[in-house]
């Protein structure tokens, strides 16, 4: 099926819709945010019910025997995989809207530009992860990550917030070149953009294989800047640390989800038949990434900058299932729906603590803060433990999952790097929790209360819900995930 079949997008279509409505209200009106979170909340509640709409078609489809569905022209594939995906941006958008409301009673005039971004954002990067062709793929990429470079100014308070946003511009400006010219060359080599289409001509190219090798490495190293992996992560720590700490959350997780969900797409299904040449390079970037995250995690002094590099190990550890190859993207997508879900209330709760609109939250802060604040410090402390993968936490069964994949497929010797990896990376995820339980508050901080707002408290309790319940009892998740992407 190749129609005009709008319930393929009605997801990201809602999104945009609602986010020109807050636009032109707040241009006509200028609604309180009071009076703004109600019409966010009916936007947020009607892309979800899109979505249900969206999974119900596609367990139809699944029952009847259909893997998916193809519209515009070719241009949008709805499986398993993309649904799924839309779903975790989803979860991310209403988390990191929860998390970003004292930001936006901050930043003032700038709260309705921000929500729409953070909108326009999500709609991008669920394109970007329903795309069966390139050309799709590369203007959802491109949606998404302007809106993040946006984002990354939003407050304009400091120094730091600027830097972080010219600095994210230029080098994502250069990786999308880098993405676009790998299109560019796999076209001339292929003579399509389509992934089914350059899928099957991948053996039989009209130039040379070399051209689909350097095609291949391009657009993969345009991906792999946006997750953060080693070594096109050099900007993730400035632009994590000099954002606005309300959305920083929302930044890190989106992009992760779209830059993931395209990469399996490119490299399984792509080139999928060139397997045994793209997996020992996707396996040393993906060595390199867990060795070289958790090293520079260890050393910080600043937690917003830790959780930094922490995502270029956990970018690492994604990338062990992206090198296992298709049989391990339940995996991935398991990983993904927790992770990302860990990330924007850890990144939340550093906002509360530091301030909505702060850059960088030095640990120093956080001493003391059971104290303070039990809420805080036990959602932070679990989501911290979650990240390590420690056992009884979902944090523990998504990497068992990658892992296993990657041992199936003879990468034993990537699974045990990752695996010392993951057991120096406690220290550094625990160093927190001993601040928070075993430490007495500077003088400057320790009488600072630090509580969340109703929907930061909501938040941070779904995040802790998630890294517990699915880490007693994952088969929900999991059998979610198996049943529409099988």
């Amino acid at each position: 099926m190749s129609d005009l079949i709008w319930s393929a997008i009605a997801p990201e279509l809602l999104l945009v819709i609602v986010a020109a409505v807050i636009l032109i209200v707040e241009v006509w009106q200028r609604p309180p945010l009071k009076s703004m979170g109600w019409l966010v909340g009916a936007g947020l509640v009607g892309t979800w019910a899109a979505w249900l709409l969206q999974f119900s078609r596609l367990r139809d489809l699944v029952e009847a025997g259909t893997g998916g569905l193809l519209a515009f022209n070719g241009m949008v594939l709805s499986d398993g995989t993309s649904v799924i995906a839309s779903l975790i941006l989803l979860v991310i958008l209403t988390l990191g809207v929860a998390m970003a409301w004292p930001m936006l009673a901050e930043v003032g005039q700038r709260s309705a530009e921000t929500l729409v971004l953070m909108f326009l954002a999500t709609s991008g990067f669920m394109f970007l992860t329903a795309s069966s062709n390139l050309v799709m793929a590369f203007i959802g990429l491109e949606v998404g990550s302007i809106s993040l470079y946006v984002l990354a100014a939003v407050a304009r308070k400091s120094q730091l917030a600027d830097e972080a946003a010219m600095k994210y511009f230029l080098l994502g400006s250069f990786a999308s070149a880098v993405f676009i010219y790998g299109v560019a060359l796999l076209y001339a080599g292929t003579g399509s953009v389509s992934i089914d289409a350059m899928r099957a001509f991948s053996g039989r190219v009209i130039v040379s294989p070399g051209v689909l090798y350097i095609s291949m490495a391009m657009l993969v190293v345009g991906v792999l800047f946006k997750v953060t992996a080693a070594p096109f992560h050099a900007w993730a720590p400035d632009v994590y640390q000099g954002s606005a700490g309300g959305v920083v959350g929302f930044m890190a997780a989106s992009a992760k989800v779209g830059g993931f969900i395209a990469l399996v797409r490119i490299v399984g299904l792509t080139f999928g038949r060139f397997a045994d040449d793209w997996r020992p390079a996707i396996a040393a970037i993906a060595a390199l990434s867990i060795v070289l995250g958790t090293l520079l995690a260890l050393s910080q002094t600043d937690f917003r900058r830790m959780l930094a590099y922490s995502g270029v190990a956990h970018a690492g550890f994604i990338l062990v299932g992206v090198a296992a190859g298709r049989t391990a993207t339940e995996a991935i997508l398991f990983y993904l729906a927790v992770y990302t879900v860990q990330l924007v209330a850890a990144f939340g709760i550093a906002a509360i603590v530091s301030g909505p609109t702060s850059s960088g939250s030095p640990f120093a802060s956080y001493k003391g803060l059971a104290s303070r604040s039990p809420l805080l410090a036990g959602g932070l402390a679990i989501t911290m433990l979650g990240m390590s993968g420690m056992p009884i936490t979902s944090g523990f069964i998504g990497k068992l999952g990658v892992f296993r994949a990657a041992w199936e497929q003879g990468l034993q010797w990537l699974v045990v790097v990752a695996l010392v990896a993951s057991v120096a990376a406690f220290f550094f995820y625990l160093r927190v929790i001993v601040d928070m339980y075993m430490r007495d508050a500077d003088e400057d901080t320790a009488d600072v209360a630090a509580e969340p707002e109703l929907a930061g408290r909501l938040a941070i309790s779904l995040a802790v819900v998630v890294t517990t319940l699915f880490g007693l009892y994952p088969a929900p998740l999991l059998d979610l995930i198996r049943n529409v992407v099988s």
